[in-house]
């Protein structure tokens, strides 16, 4: 893993949360439709690398170059990694912590 990517937040009303955080400063980066029927909405601190996205669940997503050989590597530490997902955005696959937290790989 590289760096942390995007921190996905929980929020109940996406709208009213997006304009909590751009009074405190953060940007639109993106905003748009995502699966079913929700919306992707990532916002980050100018000038900055990590972005947040209010979603409907907690999780962390971190930066890879090789997500199969990093797979492989956590496999190999006894850390269980679901399948990989191919999107347009790149590819993902998602772990779980020892208390339930979710962690994401992705390769762009």
């Amino acid at each position: 893993m590289k760096s942390i990517e995007i921190i996905m937040l929980p929020v109940s009303d996406q709208q009213k949360a997006k304009e909590f955080y751009i009074k405190l400063g953060f940007q639109v980066l993106v905003e748009a439709p995502a699966a079913h029927g929700q919306t992707w909405i990532q916002l980050g601190l100018p000038g900055q690398g990590a972005t947040i996205s209010l979603a409907s669940f907690q999780g962390i997503i971190c930066d890879t170059d090789d997500i199969e050989k990093e797979i492989e590597e956590l496999k190999n530490k006894g850390i269980e990694v679901g399948k990989i997902d191919q999107t347009p955005w790149g590819k993902f696959a998602w772990l779980k912590d020892l208390d339930g937290n979710s962690l994401c790989l992705h390769q762009k």
